[in-house]
């Protein structure tokens, strides 16, 4: 099982973006010194709490400054931008890190940016799937290109304006032939979208704040997806995304990740409560997948998603969780704020040099049995 990391990433909005933007610098190029596998970076235009406007201009960032990890967008929105920017970027992108990049997409969910870019009543999701087809049509082909898909408001095409002889109208490919792997975020019980996933051999990550009874629908789409086209689904392509928090001590371990009222844990799931909330999206933190009328408590949101404990105590949960889904590919540790450096780099070391060497000897050994 592989480690991996994902960000929001999530501050207080008291907090200068110069500090919380260095620090979310740091912690990946930690995660490449732990030899996590890589490391995901989410964006949003309007949110004070949520730093980064452009996951990937924020990774490029890191290219130089890590050496193994595989630096992931998480997600690029592309309800935000014309997919040929998508295309030209990533691949740019593709060539710097010389294959240490991974495509992360999602329509972009945040109302508020929706808002600021005057497609607040648009189908994201079906700009989404347009945006998807383009930019794979992009790679695919050779130029000149003339990208005309049913049903699809991207038109593509530089028919006039191709020009052997100084090669505009010409796009680079990517580095990483025939593509980067493209990863998308599942954020909702029974997906339709992870069946799409599994069809253009995309990449699941389901998402932190979904309770574990509701993860098994991710795979079962994705599956379903994969057997669309033919191919068998691979469960090694499967990111499973928690909230961890590891200490030598279960105590602190608890403190921090559910008790204290200074709990990044605490202060990340409250802001994240009141907004799924708001959107009438908090179906996620139930068990019936109704969503409630009032707020869920936050006490059974962190008793649920927030894995605490020692080395020997989180290695259980992971295998329980494990079992319980059947397995999948990687462990993708969320990343909060730093509001206590000591411990949350504690625990990102115990997590890469303790917890996941005995997580896979215990794997490995049932696979031998």
């Amino acid at each position: 099982m592989r480690l991996g990391y994902f960000t929001m990433p999530v501050h207080p909005a008291t907090r200068n973006p110069t500090d919380t933007l260095r620090e979310d610098r740091d912690t990946i190029i930690l995660a490449d010194e732990l030899g996590f596998h890589d490391a995901f970076v989410g964006e949003h235009l309007t949110d004070l709490v949520e730093n980064v406007t452009n996951s990937m201009m924020f990774q490029a960032t890191l290219i130089h400054s890590t050496k193994q990890i595989r630096l992931g967008t998480g997600t690029t929105n592309l309800s935000h931008v014309h997919p040929v920017l998508v295309a030209a970027h990533a691949a740019m992108f593709d060539h710097l890190a010389q294959g240490r990049f991974i495509l992360g997409v999602s329509p972009g969910a945040l109302p508020s940016d929706a808002e600021a870019l005057g497609i607040f009543h648009e189908d994201r999701n079906k700009m989404f799937a347009e945006s998807i087809e383009v930019i794979l049509k992009l790679w695919e082909s050779d130029p000149p290109y003339h990208i005309d898909l049913p049903d699809n408001r991207f038109k593509v095409s530089t028919l006039q304006t191709i020009d052997d002889t100084t090669h505009t109208g010409k796009m680079y490919k990517p580095y990483q032939r025939p593509r980067p792997e493209i990863v998308g975020t599942v954020v909702a019980p029974f997906s339709k979208g992870v069946i799409a996933m599994g069809e253009k051999d995309m990449h699941p990550i389901s998402a932190n704040f979904l309770f574990d009874q509701w993860l098994p629908s991710h795979w079962d789409n994705y599956a379903k997806g994969k057997a669309n086209v033919g191919k068998v689904a691979d469960r090694a392509d499967w990111r499973v995304a928690r909230t961890i928090m590891v200490h030598d001590d279960d105590k602190v371990a608890k403190d921090y990740g559910k008790v204290s009222t200074q709990s990044p844990y605490r202060f990340y799931y409250r802001n994240l409560g009141h907004k799924l909330h708001k959107g009438k999206r908090d179906a996620v933190f139930t068990k019936n997948g109704v969503t409630p009328d009032q707020p869920v408590p936050l006490e059974n949101i962190l008793d649920e998603l927030v894995i605490c404990g020692s080395v020997n105590n989180v290695v259980g949960q992971i295998l329980a969780l494990h079992e319980k889904l059947g397995g999948f590919g990687e462990l993708v540790y969320a990343g909060l704020d730093w509001t206590d450096p000591v411990l949350a780099r504690r625990s990102m070391v115990l997590m890469a040099e303790q917890v996941m060497p005995k997580v896979r000897e215990a794997l490995k050994s049932e696979v031998a049995a």
